[in-house]
């Protein structure tokens, strides 16, 4: 999102059915390994191929991986994602 941190915010809590708190630490991590991790890009990249053709234990994963989404949030997210993007 060009570094909007606001505006990828509002877009996760769209597509994740985020709360706002939850996509604000959501982009947060995301910003965080983009910096931190050089594999990082590899993951986020995977995620549409997850999505489109993957298991939800793949999505998961990556979910946690990409945005730290962990525990119920996650769960709600991969809901979300599969009620977009059937299997």
């Amino acid at each position: 999102m060009g570094g909007d941190s606001g505006r990828a915010a509002e877009v996760l809590e769209q597509l994740l059915s985020l709360d706002k708190t939850a996509a604000a630490a959501a982009v947060a991590h995301f910003q965080k390994s983009m910096t931190d991790d050089p594999a990082f890009m590899g993951k986020a990249m995977g995620l549409r191929t997850a999505v489109t053709g993957g298991s939800d234990g793949e999505i998961g994963t990556l979910l946690g991986d990409c945005f730290g989404l962990k525990g119920a949030v996650k769960e709600g997210a991969i809901a979300t994602l599969r009620k977009q993007y059937p299997a």
